[in-house]
């Protein structure tokens, strides 16, 4: 819900208490999806960054950001030093303006895949962020106010299309209403809860939780909630940092809950299966039935007769049974008995796999209770592996490329030989990160993870260098030059060989190799 309609609501009516009055400093993107806006009222600067990435577009706002000196370009230069007099949320739609001096705007459209912000003047659209978006240069700015009629008329007359007509509550919401039951409530309780939930959505508590092993933003209490806010902005800071830095625990944790399920549905299936199969077999005793009546009969059959008829035990009737020719009735009779023998041990035989199955899912329902209380990869790594009802492919997934320490809260990553240093840089990374590594000699990545709002502080990053100089040629020497910077002016070429990378711009620090026992 970080871009849904009432959180957007909610954090345009904390902006405007916090910045009406700013000016737009500088507004600049140094990565091809991010665009960053520095606000300042003379006292103090408040910073906007617009992540717009097609896989996930998010507003955050750090409490400071330090533009690079290169690859950053400067964008809407038209609204450098233009006051911000407003900041005007649109009705019932995911996007809300600044509105600046000149009858300026600056209009965040936080529309999922197609997200992009956009400059206009007296309500005409003229640049667009996301250049490829190019339709976004017909909006008519006044059409973005979406009128929705909430009278419990309109909701009793819609009911039946409620998701169409109710554009506003997104997923989140429409799986709230689900899991209380409300498509099959009466009419006046469906309305109360309809009511009610609108009453959450405009006076909310913001809440960081886990769903279905995804990390989500939420307005209503579903799900594993993590963290609680009631303010929009640290909530929506504190989410983007998580969802940056927990990607990895979060996607394995989706990947095998996803398994977990799947084997807990079909194991469902069989057990059902099987249940009804057991049942039919035990209500059929005709093989039983008929060694019994041959057996009471023996006087009045032949030998080579293909059937005979004989009136049952039970109920009278007329049963007629199939003979082979070569037997003798005895010999029938005793064809019967081994036939219903053998379907009793066919029951026995299911009802034991059935019950297999039953502990097999009682495993399976507390294996997934405990991979929604881990936090931290390496433990849900050794849970997936311990549990031993992986997928092979899961199971054989390999280690993690790096080795992990910790200083002062944060996280410091060493990768462990030529090959992980390439996964270490290449896809655990993000580009905020700081890099780091011995200076002309061979030796491990080394990364400090990035907190959203903080800086690398001087002494984290010595001690990070000094693992840097630890794990490298260089680390019997007494000072060790270590070259860093952020992972983003970090590069491969394809002809490089495992762990070579070309550093575009970098810092060097003379340290003494930290030494460490792992």
């Amino acid at each position: 819900m970080h871009n849904n309609f009432y959180f957007l609501k909610q954090l345009s009516a904390k902006l405007e208490e916090r910045i009406f009055g700013y000016s737009v400093v500088s507004c600049f993107s140094q990565n091809k999806d991010e665009l960053v806006i520095e606000l300042n009222n003379t006292k103090d600067s408040f910073f906007i960054k617009a992540n717009l990435s097609p896989t996930f577009s998010c507003l955050s706002f750090p409490e400071e950001f330090h533009r690079a000196r290169k690859n950053s370009v400067d964008l809407f230069r038209e609204i450098v030093l233009k006051k911000i007099i407003r900041v005007r949320q649109f009705t019932n739609e995911r996007a809300f303006a600044l509105e600046l001096e000149e009858h300026f705007s600056l209009i965040f459209k936080m529309h999922g895949n197609f997200a992009n912000v956009l400059l206009c003047k007296e309500n005409h659209v003229e640049g667009i962020f996301r250049n490829h978006l190019q339709t976004d240069f017909e909006i008519e700015v006044e059409k973005l106010n979406k009128p929705l009629d909430f009278s419990r008329g309109n909701f009793i007359n819609n009911v039946h299309r409620f998701n169409a007509v109710f554009f506003t509550f997104g997923k989140v919401v429409f799986d709230y209403l689900k899991e209380r039951n409300f498509d099959h409530l009466d009419e006046e309780i469906k309305w109360q809860l309809f009511a009610t939930t609108i009453q959450y959505l405009e006076k909310p508590k913001y809440h960081i939780v886990e769903r279905n092993g995804r990390l989500i933003f939420s307005l209503l209490p579903v799900g594993k909630i993590l963290q609680e806010f009631d303010d929009p902005i640290p909530a929506i800071n504190a989410f983007t940092d998580k969802i940056f830095r927990d990607q990895f625990l979060y996607n394995e944790k989706r990947e095998f809950l996803h398994d977990l399920s799947t084997r807990l549905k079909n194991s469902e299936n069989y057990v059902l299966k099987n249940k009804q199969k057991i049942e039919e077999l035990e209500q059929d005793h005709h093989y039983q039935l008929w060694a019994d009546l041959i057996m009471a009969n023996l006087h009045s059959i032949k030998q080579g007769q293909e059937k005979i008829t004989l009136n049952s035990f039970y109920d009278g009737k007329p049963v007629e049974i199939k003979l082979k020719t070569d037997l003798t009735p005895q010999k029938n009779a005793e064809v019967f008995y081994r036939k219903s023998k053998n379907r009793q041990i066919e029951i026995n035989k299911l009802k034991e796999s059935v019950s297999q199955k039953e502990k097999e899912m009682d495993k399976l329902n507390s294996l997934q209770g405990l991979i929604d209380e881990v936090q931290d990869i390496k433990n849900l790594r050794q849970l997936i592996e311990e549990s031993g009802l992986v997928k092979k492919s899961l199971a054989q997934k390999e280690s993690l490329p790096y080795r992990e320490f910790e200083f002062k809260n944060f996280r410091i990553w060493v990768g462990k030989n030529a090959e992980a240093n390439d996964k270490l840089t290449l896809k655990y990374s993000f580009k905020e990160d700081l890099w780091l590594h011995a200076k002309d000699v061979s030796g491990s990545h080394v990364l400090i993870k990035h907190q959203a709002g903080k800086n690398f502080p001087k002494d984290v990053i010595e001690y990070a260098a000094g693992l840097a100089a630890f794990y490298s040629k260089r680390k019997n020497e007494s000072l060790c030059p270590v070259a860093f910077t952020q992972k983003k002016f970090i590069r491969k070429r394809k002809s490089d060989p495992a762990g070579a990378v070309v550093v575009e711009r970098e810092e060097v620090i003379l340290v003494e190799p930290l030494a460490v026992n792992r």
